[in-house]
């Protein structure tokens, strides 16, 4: 099948192209990109007044199948993907049971390839079972295409272990994704410590928790020479140290979520479970902190860390309710909202941040771009409408978020994957 988008205005972080131009897709491939191109299509898209984008590649997603399908499945959270614009997802691992062999991604694979419109990488756990006692199937995993390995939800306390762990994944070519919590220092804390969470009698989760994990791991890091993505930054120091560590040249990058560069604790209108998150909502100077190491290119990746819960885990004070948030629909417009339209990044940031930045970590070297002979995952991106999110248009099963009703300009018109068009608006 052949494509045509005309007249959108095409961002590629990979030849830095930005500018007007036509996209021809045959199959799954980017045939041609020129200013105009005349010839007879099967399908013409116009993007008049629109940003034509590689897809996104969102680094951290739960798709929580198998095992919790009821909070989503493969099939659902594709579909949220796809209109948010995200062509690949990195699918977490704490299932049920843990993603911790190299079967058990593999049939992941598959089954994605029937039941998600849009691509999926299954990561593996870093311990079997997440039990933080043994090492998991790391080779198998490998081989069986993961990317990256991942305790996400947890770090592994035993550093040892840990270390014993990212030699592995170092052998054989694979990143570790860390998710920085010293869950000892967590004291049963449901949200950031500090005055509102005393005003709202909740205990407090301290910085601290999340930067003595980040320390240890990029020390960890040095030592392996692993690649080192740090998940879902959220604290002022987190980003100081992602700085020093690139400033020594170490193979470290870090990701920002939406709701921690858009929301801080001040935002937090009552005890509401839809806020509660982890890490959680931070200080107002956490939250300035993250968005110029973002601007600075510090921050390498925005990913969403979607978190699908039913309403009734969600819906209660946050002593009780689960952690996480749903993100995948509302990334793009929150990043164009918050960061472009500020102008705190402009496209082509938001196109290395969203896209190229994450195929580059991933080693996906036909991904994140908009250029002749890659493939053929494209976002049309419209940055003229503005509206209300609303969750009860959502597609993934999960509508936890704090961003029902939030005002935000932008959003996605078409998402290709392999060339075939994945969702239309």
């Amino acid at each position: 099948m052949t494509i045509l988008i005309q007249n959108g205005h095409v961002i590629d972080p990979h030849t830095k192209r930005d500018e007007c131009c036509d996209v021809l897709i045959e199959d799954d491939r980017i045939k041609k990109v020129a200013e105009k191109i005349d010839v007879k299509t099967d399908r013409v898209i116009d993007a008049t007044g629109c940003y034509v984008m590689p897809g996104f590649i969102d680094l951290h997603v739960h798709l929580r199948d198998p095992g919790l399908e009821y909070k989503e499945t493969l099939e659902t959270g594709g579909k949220a993907a796809a209109r948010g614009g995200v062509t690949t997802i990195c699918a977490m691992p704490n299932t049920k049971p843990v993603t911790d062999s190299g079967e058990m991604v593999e049939e992941l694979h598959e089954r994605a390839k029937i039941e998600s419109p849009v691509h999926v990488i299954q990561l593996g756990a870093v311990t079997k079972r997440q039990a933080g006692e043994e090492l998991a199937d790391i080779e198998g995993m490998a081989k069986a295409g993961c990317h990256a390995i991942s305790e996400d939800g947890k770090s592994v306390m035993n550093a040892s272990l840990y270390r014993q762990g990212m030699k592995k994944a170092k052998e054989c070519g694979i990143a570790v994704f860390a998710h920085c919590e010293d869950i000892t220092m967590v004291e049963g804390g449901v949200m950031n410590a500090g005055e509102r969470a005393k005003e709202l009698g909740l205990k407090g989760i301290t910085n601290s928790v999340e930067d003595v994990i980040v320390a240890r791991d990029i020390l960890l890091a040095k030592e392996t020479g692993v690649r080192l993505h740090l998940c879902h930054c959220s604290t002022a120091d987190s980003v100081k140290m992602v700085r020093l560590a690139k400033e020594e040249g170490l193979p470290v990058t870090a990701e920002v979520c939406p709701h921690h560069f858009m929301l801080c604790t001040d935002d937090i209108p009552e005890d509401d479970g839809n806020y509660k998150m982890n890490p959680p909502l931070r200080s107002r100077e956490d939250v300035e902190a993250l968005r110029q190491g973002l601007k600075d290119g510090i921050m390498d990746v925005i990913a969403t860390d979607h978190a699908p819960h039913a309403e009734e885990e969600k819906n209660r004070s946050m002593k009780n309710a689960a952690f996480g948030i749903v993100g995948l629909e509302t990334s793009a417009a929150l990043t164009y909202t918050g960061l472009v339209k500020t102008g705190l990044i402009d496209m082509m940031g938001m196109a290395e941040k969203m896209s190229y930045h994450p195929a580059r970590i991933l080693g996906l070297e036909e991904k994140g771009s908009v250029s002749e002979g890659k493939i053929a995952d494209i976002v049309v991106f419209d940055p003229n409408p503005t509206y209300k999110i609303d969750k009860n248009t959502f597609v993934s099963k999960g509508k936890n978020t704090p961003f029902d009703g939030y005002e935000v300009t932008g959003e996605v018109r078409y998402t290709l994957a392999d060339g075939k068009i994945v969702f239309e608006k």
